[in-house]
């Protein structure tokens, strides 16, 4: 309306500039005129002519002063219908935008923290929501005064109207993806995002890339495609949800099958081909040779030995490989690698002769020894007995770590077997060799007790020389069943060398030949037929063990064990008896004894009695006699001295 009291004061724009200049009379008068609706036809008609009067007296009054042009009410009125005619026509046309989704051009005003507003050439300003013009990296495509195209959504509450970029983007390329999937064209696109089940690619407009249509294979790691360009292939369209279904698989797997058509009609065994390494596994690595797929087994990499096919190649690896087996139906090819140069081990043989120093690189370590590579192919073996001259090693990782660059010798070399046995002590010198003229026999050594075992203690008298004390060896008298019983471990002992075996890494020492033998002492104060006084020591079924001095002992028989009369005596443990020595045998240190012989035997004073009476007077008389009794004399027995004993105590 109007404001009487400021006369300038003009609501709409539209209006012109002649109502504007209408005296204060015409617009008191017309008090009741508003800007802001249109009067209806009977207001119009009395507006018309009040108006109508008012300017011819206006004019004519003016006519002398100004030559400024006359309006009426009637121009005012149209200025008003016009301004709502456009305000109507606005409001229609964003209805009309909004209905239709038309394509509008907008200019980019300003970018604010969730969106890009942009004059549309409406009353309010458009907004897209700033999700929808980000690149991959997170940055807007469009600044300031930059020309957008965008497709208007509705109306905000708080202002405005919301409008959409994608939308614009799919109704433009939409005929153009429609033609793509019916004609199977591909289309290039940029991976933007990873979402649920997939990948959002922008060919134009944002398109949904499920995971299992990126590759031929399924991928675990979706994210390293983001920021890439890619060729897909429409597959699904649904215009009117808007939603785009891509895939790439498909371009893939045609691809694949035109390289595999060729490569099978030019594969066969023997052919050298180079592929692409497509993926590793643990038991070899699969190489693409043209759309077909063959496996390099781990074996037929390398003429030595690898723990994983990636100590060879790596994926994406360019490499030449031999065409070994091939299953047209089953379309199975079996690579190598290693066929492309000869065996090493064929000529192995020439090349590491026995006894030759070779130097190599420790592969790996085990317990029974350490494999040593020669060359790419070629690798022995140093068995943990030939690494040190010592036997004092428990693991052959005390000596080398793989890496480690070893000298070595040549010991055999088995081309059939692919086996060569390598030394390392060789190249060292061998105690043992000298030790016979260092140690000879008889000679007096002191060491330390290292081990205690069930059949010797072993000592060692210098590094690495260690003898074996036999159990057997420990004592002359005692019977030893652990050398325990005698030594311990780290004690300092004397012994006396027994032999040494330089080729069998054998010194044999004794202890108790340090001491004097008692059986030599005892043979050499005793003979068979002395009678001795013995100590039971133990009994057994077929007779007894007797102690006939210290550390000798005798057997007595059971069937020695008795009286003159033949009566058996007790052979009880601890008791005492005399015994005769029936049997002596030095060599083995065994004594016999009998307790029936004892009592057959006569002490020397009864024989020389018995000889005395012999030759008594009684007889004398008789030269005869005397004769007889001479004879008699000199041819006494056992029987006749037995028989004089039986008389005399009769």
């Amino acid at each position: 309306m109007v404001d009487d009291h400021n006369s300038d004061y003009n609501e709409g724009k539209p209006l012109s500039t002649e109502i504007e200049l209408l005296s204060p009379e015409t617009t008191v008068e017309h008090t009741d005129l508003s800007l802001e609706s249109t009067p209806n036809p009977a207001q119009h008609a009395e507006a018309t002519e009040t108006h109508g009067t008012v300017a011819t007296l206006a004019a004519g009054e003016e006519s002398a002063t100004s030559e400024e042009p006359d309006y009426d009410a009637a121009d005012f009125a149209a200025a008003l219908a016009n301004f709502d005619r456009e305000q109507a026509a606005e409001t229609a046309a964003a209805a009309n935008l909004t209905t239709e989704e038309v394509i509008v051009t907008g200019t980019v005003v300003k970018i604010t923290d969730k969106h890009v507003v942009v004059d549309i050439g409406l009353k309010s300003e458009g907004l897209i929501p700033l999700e929808q013009v980000l690149d991959a990296a997170g940055v807007s495509k469009f600044q300031a005064g930059d020309t957008v195209e965008v497709v208007v959504e509705r109306e905000e509450p708080e202002g405005g109207y919301l409008v959409s970029y994608d939308k614009a983007q799919r109704l433009k390329v939409w005929d153009k993806l429609e033609q793509a999937a019916n004609d199977k064209v591909p289309v290039k696109g940029m991976v933007l995002s990873r979402v649920k089940g997939g990948l959002t690619v922008d060919i134009g407009i944002k398109a949904f890339l499920p995971g299992s249509q990126v590759e031929v294979r399924p991928v675990r790691n979706l994210d390293g495609y983001i920021g890439t360009e890619i060729e897909v292939r429409v597959i699904k369209l649904n215009k009117k949800r808007g939603n785009v279904v891509i895939s790439r698989k498909e371009l893939l797997e045609e691809d694949q099958n035109a390289k595999k058509s060729v490569t099978l009609s030019t594969l066969e065994e023997g052919s050298i081909l180079t592929g692409t390494v497509k993926n590793l596994t643990d038991y070899g690595a699969f190489v693409d040779m043209g759309g077909l797929d063959g496996l390099l087994h781990i074996t037929d990499m390398s003429w030595g030995r690898l723990t994983h096919p990636r100590d060879l190649v790596n994926v994406g690896d360019e490499i030449q490989v031999k065409v070994l087996k091939f299953d047209k139906d089953k379309q199975r090819v079996s690579l190598g690698f290693k066929q492309l140069t000869p065996d090493p081990w064929l000529d192995a043989t020439e090349r590491y002769p026995i006894g030759a120093q070779v130097r190599g690189r420790i592969l790996s370590v085990t317990d029974y020894g350490a494999f040593v590579e020669l060359e790419q192919g070629i690798e022995g073996l140093v068995h943990v007995s030939e690494m040190t001259w010592s036997k004092r090693m428990k693991h052959p990782s005390k000596m080398v770590k793989p890496g480690d660059e070893v000298d070595t010798i040549i010991l055999s070399v088995n081309p059939n077997d692919r086996r060569i046995s390598l030394g390392m002590k060789q190249l060292q010198d061998n105690p043992w060799e000298a030790l016979e003229d260092k140690y000879p026999t008889g000679a007096i050594i002191e060491g330390r007790v290292r081990n205690l075992t069930d059949f010797g203690a072993f000592i060692e008298i210098e590094d690495g020389i260690d003898g074996l004390v036999h159990v057997s060896n420990l004592s002359w008298t005692k019977r030893i069943k652990h050398p325990s019983e005698v030594l311990k471990k780290g004690e300092k002992v004397r012994a006396i060398v027994l032999g040494v075996e330089p080729e069998n890494r054998r010194l044999s020492l004794g202890v108790k030949q340090l001491q004097p033998d008692v059986w030599d002492t005892f043979f050499a104060q005793h003979r068979v037929g002395d009678v001795i006084k013995g100590k039971i020591l133990r009994t057994a079924q077929f007779g007894a063990f007797v102690e006939i001095a210290e550390g000798v002992e005798g057997l007595c028989h059971v069937s020695e064990a008795a009286d003159a009369t033949g009566k058996p005596v007790a052979l009880d443990v601890d008791s005492e008896h005399e015994f005769k020595i029936v049997k002596m045998n030095q060599e083995e240190k065994k004594v016999g004894l009998s307790i029936r012989a004892v009592g057959e035997e006569a002490s020397r004073a009864e024989v020389e009695s018995y000889k005395e009476r012999e030759k008594s007077p009684k007889g004398s008389g008789n030269s005869g006699s005397s004769s007889s009794s001479s004879s008699s004399s000199s041819s006494t027995t056992l029987g006749d001295l037995i028989n004089w004993k039986k008389s005399e105590r009769e």
